[in-house]
């Protein structure tokens, strides 16, 4: 059996670890099995549903400089300790640098790099990420990513042309197929029903610019009383956003609906989706609102791959919150065919069913090319 080492953050809910736990489900376990190296000792939601299906969760030292040497040895031992780990697939961005060299080190002859976004946040690692950023095709074999503009960040156009590899975002289709029961008990539970729910699911940081959708929304609530905004998601910036919330009058307009199992049923309770992202690669929310048959409204900083759907479009984030909020508003009333949506994203090549195989298929043939 060929097992796959997936370094990430940790196995929480969050946009990639949910990707992976997409493709991790579809995998024939007899063939194939997924480890993951978590960079951050906090457990993930997603850790009892990994040991259940066989994988395994390895907290390493951290992705801390002080800790390079430390984590060196800890990566080169548990490779050593796993032989049968033959594949060292990392989702750190810049910072998967520390697993790519650990494993080119102990001899990982498949060594992935894979983007998920188009800019790195300006955090306190910022200088040592973007050091980590130009060593990080020399310690990769392969260069993954999740759309073309992130994949020329991290590698640069011309290696990208050269090799680059898109996995796409796949997700279970089926599951965010519109559902109009789901949608009249949701918004009933939760006193919505004649409503015009605005939703947004991610978590609550920089990048994701949630204070700005509340700035939209409150110029689309001006217009439109029955506006409602839904948001579902957890993070270091939470309180911070009730705060303005409340500071804004608005605490009565806005769901925090926290972190949840399952999103699918919130996207047929939508009635648009709002994205005012600062940067990303190919959000994962995108496509499964896309799928629901939801308008959506991503900014210009998210690449225009994930304009699927004819009722997608991106929007500057240098237009005011008026010109955001007249483009929501055009869809309040509109009749849209949402079953249609699920279709869209099939044909667009979204299946969590077919990306699956490909994806075993593509790790089978790498690890016999390269240990052979």
């Amino acid at each position: 059996m060929l097992r796959v080492l997936h370094s990430v953050s940790n196995m929480a809910r969050a946009g990639i670890e949910t990707m992976l736990m997409n493709y991790y489900r579809e995998m024939d376990r007899s063939r194939i099995q997924f480890d993951f190296l978590a960079n951050k000792p906090v457990p993930g939601e997603y850790d009892d549903e990994i040991r259940g299906m066989g994988g395994r969760v390895f907290f390493s030292p951290g992705l801390n400089p002080l800790h390079y040497p430390q984590y060196r040895r800890f990566v080169s031992d548990l490779l050593k300790n796993n032989p049968d780990i033959r594949i060292v697939h990392a989702h750190n961005e810049a910072m998967g640098l520390y697993a790519l060299q650990s494993a080119k080190s102990a001899g990982i002859r498949v060594r992935i790099a894979h983007a998920h976004n188009t800019r790195i946040i300006r955090d306190y690692k910022y200088p040592l990420k973007l050091v980590c950023k130009q060593l990080l095709p020399g310690a990769a074999t392969d260069y993954w990513s999740c759309g073309t503009e992130a994949g020329i960040y991290y590698y640069g156009e011309k290696r990208w042309k050269a090799s680059g590899f898109i996995l796409h975002n796949a997700i279970d289709v089926s599951k965010f197929a519109f559902r109009p029961e789901t949608r009249e008990q949701l918004r009933r539970l939760h006193g919505v029903n004649n409503c015009f729910v605005i939703g947004h699911v991610g978590r609550f940081n920089v990048q994701k610019n949630h204070s700005r959708l509340l700035d939209i929304f409150a110029e689309t609530a001006k217009a439109a009383p029955d506006a409602r905004l839904a948001l579902i998601g957890v993070g270091e910036l939470e309180q911070s956003l009730k705060d303005k919330a409340r500071t804004m009058g608005l605490q009565d307009k806005i769901l925090f609906l926290g972190q949840m199992a399952d999103v699918s049923g919130w996207y047929h309770a939508m009635d648009c989706f709002v994205m005012p992202s600062l940067f990303e690669g190919l959000p994962v929310v995108g496509i499964e609102a896309q799928a629901a048959g939801l308008p959506c409204f991503f900014s210009d900083p998210v690449t225009d791959e994930v304009l699927l759907s004819p009722d997608a479009c991106r929007i500057s984030l240098r237009a005011d919150d008026t010109e955001w909020a007249k483009a929501i508003l055009a869809v309040k009333n509109s009749e849209k065919a949402r079953i249609q949506g699920a279709d869209i994203i099939r044909r667009a090549g979204y299946d969590i069913h077919t990306e699956a195989r490909k994806l075993q298929e593509t790790y089978l043939e790498m690890a016999e090319r390269a240990y052979s």
